[in-house]
C-alpha cells in the first residue's frame, strides 16, 4: 500500500493524485474485506438497500424519464452492484452521461447504455449552460474538499442543469460514519476529529479535501450563499435516523 501511494506502482498512464488517491480506498476497503468478510458483505448489502431507497426517491421527485438528458456527477469507477445506482437501473434511457475525476473505461462494458463517459471536475467543467435535464451527484459534496469547494460545486451543477439538481450526501449527525466506520467520533468538532484520525490510522481521511461531512445548516448556509430559495431538503432514514440529506434544486 504504502509502495502505491509513494511511487504509484501499478498506475496505468499517468500516476495522478486522483489515481492514488482510489487506489487507497480500494485498498483500504480490500484489507477490511479480507479481516471481515461477514461483515463487509453485510455494510454492502445494506449500502445497496439504501441507495435502491434513495434512487426511488430521485424517481419521485424528480421530472425523470427515459427521455431526460441525465448528468451523473462524480460516477465511481466499481463494478460492484452496490455503487452506481442510478446506472443500474437507467438502462431504457440513451441519454445518461457520466462526469468523474476517475477513468471509468471499467464501466463501459457493464454500462453500454451511457451515452459519454467524461474525465473532469465537477466544481469546473467545460459544459455549455443548460447541457443537461437532470444533474445527479450520490455521495460525492463530502469529498470535494472545503466549504468553498463544496459551494463551487454545487454552483457548477446549477449551471449545467436544465430542470433540476439532485445530490445525496451522508449526514454528518447519523451515528456511523459509513467511511470510517467508526460510530460518533464524526460528532466532535471537526478539528478534533480529524486530529484523531489521523492518530488511529485514518490519515487519508484526516484531510478536508478528502472528507468533509455536511450538516442539514451546513447545506442551507450553501444555499443562503448562493441566494438559491427555491429548493428542498429531504431527510432519508435508515434504521430510524437520518441517514442521508438530499438536496433537491428546481431551476
Amino acid at each position: 500500500l504504502r509502495l502505491i501511494l509513494q511511487t504509484g506502482s501499478g498506475a496505468p498512464g499517468n500516476r495522478t493524485p486522483q489515481y492514488l488517491k482510489y487506489e487507497f480506498i480500494k485498498m483500504k476497503n480490500l484489507i477490511f474485506a479480507a479481516k471481515f468478510p461477514l461483515i463487509n458483505n453485510f455494510l454492502l448489502n445494506l449500502s445497496k438497500y439504501n441507495r435502491l431507497k434513495i434512487h426511488n426517491l430521485f424517481l419521485e421527485n424528480t421530472v425523470y424519464d427515459n427521455s431526460c438528458s441525465v448528468l451523473d456527477v462524480g460516477t465511481t469507477a466499481d463494478t460492484h452492484e452496490s455503487n452506481n445506482i442510478l446506472l443500474q437501473n437507467t438502462r431504457n434511457n440513451k441519454n445518461i452521461s457520466c462526469l468523474s475525476d476517475q477513468d471509468l473505461g471499467i464501466l463501459k462494458k457493464k454500462f453500454p447504455h451511457v451515452k459519454n463517459f467524461y474525465l473532469g471536475d465537477g466544481k469546473k467543467t467545460n459544459f455549455p449552460e443548460n447541457s443537461f435535464d437532470i444533474i445527479f451527484s450520490s455521495a460525492v459534496i463530502e469529498h470535494v474538499g472545503t466549504f468553498k469547494d463544496q459551494i463551487d460545486f454545487i454552483k457548477e451543477c446549477i449551471r449545467i442543469g436544465k430542470h433540476q439538481v439532485f445530490i445525496t450526501t451522508p449526514n454528518r449527525y447519523y451515528p456511523i460514519d459509513f467511511h470510517t466506520r467508526i460510530p460518533f467520533l464524526h460528532w466532535l468538532p471537526k478539528k478534533i476529529h480529524r486530529f484523531i484520525l489521523k492518530i488511529i490510522g485514518f490519515k487519508f481521511y484526516s484531510l478536508e479535501k478528502n472528507l468533509n461531512l455536511l450538516d442539514r445548516k451546513t447545506i442551507i448556509k450553501i444555499m443562503e450563499s448562493l441566494n438559491i430559495q427555491n429548493y428542498t431538503i429531504l431527510n432519508h432514514k435508515f434504521l430510524y435516523a437520518t441517514s442521508n440529506l438530499i438536496l433537491i434544486i428546481k431551476l
